[in-house]
């Protein structure tokens, strides 16, 4: 005869390996493709990297509008840059010139 101890046994070493095995899996899957993984992080890095130089190229732009700005105040004119900005945003000309369209 058998003993049904043995086989109940057998049965649930291979049940508690099959769960440790799903939880293994489960816990590497959300390590890898959850909210907190590592394909998360680096998508993550790649956005900063990408965003970083768009605030850089902003900064840039910021920087060369505050001197035009300075430039048009009323503290310092620069009268050419009047000029410029009256013909471009006005469309402006002068008795002598040449305009071509």
């Amino acid at each position: 005869m058998t003993n049904p101890r043995k086989n109940s046994g057998a049965f649930g070493g291979i049940l508690y390996f099959a769960v440790f095995l799903c939880l293994t899996g489960y816990f590497v899957f959300a390590a890898v493709q959850g909210d907190f993984g590592h394909l998360r992080r680096i998508q993550l890095e790649a956005e900063e990297a990408d965003l970083t130089l768009q605030l850089a190229e902003l900064r840039l732009e910021r920087s060369v509008i505050e001197n035009k700005t300075h430039r048009l105040s009323d503290q310092f004119l620069d009268l050419d840059l009047l000029d410029e900005q009256a013909r471009k945003r006005l469309g402006l000309a002068r008795i002598d010139d040449v305009i071509i369209r």
